[in-house]
């Protein structure tokens, strides 16, 4: 075998370049293959909205296709970005490459119609202002609406996941959807959409009724612990439009490390011989069909895109993707639409959730967090600010009698622009006016068609649902050569996210490594990480699960002695976990 052995990765979003990325710095030959003909990252990407160029060729209105975050508890990503360079226009570069780039929100809000705004911190306290406003939250309560029994109940529950063992999450959990484990029948619907529908609809695209509680359960405790922690931002965003300043830099980067990477190319078909992948299929953008060779494969697309591809022959040979087929039917739409407006309405530092919104609506104003980013020499100059709207729910819920996915572009547009104004514009306050609209963008990835036909998404999200994790391949397969780099692959990140794409990607990598006996480091994986103080609680879970007996909050004589002296254990370690986090954030 060749000394530099040869890689081809099947698409281009952010689980292919992090593969090509962790292959190529370890040696590889890398050549990566993506369907769209201009942007890099898949649905990670920002675009440039059609026709705002008005007053220069080169300036557009940046547009998205859906909501994004950088969570406290990435670790992969971020690892990622901080060997990805980044100058600035001065010349100026960052230390830490595109990781630099990300910047911390510090307010969460919760809007809701004809009621006062919920809103709190989004991290540990940082400052005077953090602190008067955790002591509001504590003393004088926010007005939920919640009675003292849901708030109980709530919190019983949510303290049940924190010290449930993992084995019970994974297995019992998994069968358990989010709705039926909070008990939203029976309580009120402010309980219900505040409570439940708030986590699954808004933050990961998913329906509490079939939301596995693990999956949804795992990921709001790691919103929670990040919070609990004075080192770690819980929610981070960029600091400008996602390919300046973090997607175009990495396609140089992978040019410069000698990745090739071929736009407008989409994988079509692969082929076997003797139990191995022998070839791809990829039709360029003259439509001809190229055969395409290497000594190993990276399918890197999409669940429904690599569902078609998974043909008799290599189901035969693998019989576990099989399993991917039937997945590719949990996917959702989760898709964007920006507002420029003629004033920068900076309605929160940090996310708005709208709990009340039927279509499950979440924003931000960006502006205020893109540093030196002119908007006056783009489209006709008067925008000032940027109100980045996230819609989640398209089919399950409907909006004075229409389902999102039935409206068309415009329709939309003014239907979400009804749940804003519905949310934000109460008790007096007129946040947003009808007039402050100068232009809209509605995703793309949206295909419109004739009334006799139904509405499509290029680009849908994948949605975990109950029990689906055994569906979900490992990045290794049976057949040698090929292996799986997406957000449906087994991750400890369990969630369609850029993430679980990346973790993915690092998963392929080292089957790659370790199948090619090349001598290099392996990429680094990290489980998610829960609070040290816990693992007694967990353990004597795992104790009642393996005898067959449910979670109970009754904690026995003998762990309520042994949990003070522990959490000494825990005082002394915590300082020197601290130090240890601090030093390695700085690196």
């Amino acid at each position: 075998m060749d000394s530099k052995p040869s890689v081809i990765v099947l698409g281009g979003g952010v689980a292919g370049m992090s593969a090509a990325h962790e292959l190529a710095e370890r040696g590889f030959s890398v050549t990566v293959y993506e369907k769209h003909h201009h942007y890099v990252g898949g649905k990670a990407r920002s675009v440039n909205v059609p026709e705002t160029n008005t007053q220069h060729p080169d300036k557009f209105l940046p547009g998205e296709h859906g909501f994004r975050f950088f969570p406290g508890f990435y670790k992969h990503v971020t690892d990622t970005m901080k060997r990805i360079p980044f100058t600035w226009a001065n010349g100026k570069k960052n230390r830490r490459g595109v990781y630099d780039n990300l910047t911390a929100t510090t307010r969460i809000l919760i809007a809701r119609y004809g009621k006062p705004y919920i809103r709190t911190i989004a991290n540990f306290p940082k400052s005077i202002k953090d602190i008067k406003l955790l002591i509001r939250d504590i003393h004088q309560g926010a007005e939920t609406g919640l009675t003292n029994v849901e708030e109980h109940f709530f919190a019983t529950r949510v303290w049940q996941l924190c010290t449930s063992s993992y084995t019970r999450r994974n297995n019992d959990y998994e069968k358990l959807g989010w709705w039926n484990y909070m008990q939203a029948d029976r309580f009120s619907t402010t309980y219900q959409n505040l409570l439940v529908q708030g986590l699954t609809r808004t933050l990961v695209a998913a329906n509490a009724y079939t939301a596995s509680t693990k999956t949804g359960g795992n990921t709001f405790l790691q919103l929670i612990f990040n919070m609990t922690s004075p080192l770690v931002h819980t929610d981070r965003v960029l600091n400008g439009p996602t390919n300046d300043h973090w997607l175009i830099p990495w396609h140089q980067y992978l040019d410069k490390i000698g990745v090739k990477y071929f736009l407008h190319h989409q994988v079509t078909r692969m082929d076997m011989k003797d139990g191995k992948i022998s070839s791809a299929i990829v039709k360029n953008e003259k439509g001809e069909e190229l055969v395409v060779a290497a000594d190993y494969y990276v399918l890197a697309v999409p669940v429904e895109c690599a569902a078609p591809l998974m043909n008799d022959e290599i189901v035969k040979a693998d019989p576990t993707l099989s399993a991917v087929i039937a997945l590719a039917h949990s996917v959702s739409w989760m898709n964007g639409i920006q507002f420029y407006l003629n004033e920068d309405v900076k309605i929160n530092h940090g996310h708005v959730i709208y709990c009340d919104s039927e279509w499950a609506l979440t924003s931000i104003s960006q502006i205020q967090f893109w540093k030196d980013y002119e908007l006056k020499d783009r489209f006709n100059g008067k925008v000032k600010g940027i109100l980045s709207v996230d819609i989640s729910d398209w089919r399950t819920t409907k909006y004075e009698d229409v389902f999102a996915e039935d409206c068309e572009p415009n329709k939309v547009k003014e239907l979400v622009w009804a749940q804003l104004k519905k949310s934000l514009n109460v008790e007096g306050k007129i946040v947003l006016r009808d007039e402050q609209i100068e232009h809209w963008y509605l995703d793309r990835d949206i295909k419109w068609m004739p009334a006799d036909k139904k509405d499509e998404d290029k680009e849908p999200l994948l949605v975990n649902t109950i029990n689906s994790w055994g569906l979900r391949p490992e990045a290794f397969t049976a057949i040698p050569n090929l292996f799986l780099s997406a957000d449906y692959v087994r991750t400890f990140t369990d969630l369609a996210t850029m993430e679980g794409a990346n973790e993915s990607a690092r998963r392929a990598v080292n089957s790659i490594i370790t199948a090619s006996g090349k001598n290099v480091p392996l990429c680094k994986i990290w489980p998610l990480k829960e609070p040290l103080f816990l693992a007694p609680l967990r353990w004597l879970d795992y104790k009642r699960w393996a005898k067959g007996l449910p979670w109970s909050e009754h904690i026995p004589l003998w762990m309520k002695i042994f949990l003070p002296v522990w959490a000494l254990v825990c005082l002394i370690l915590i300082p020197i976990q601290l130090l240890r986090n601090f030093i390695l954030s700085q690196i």
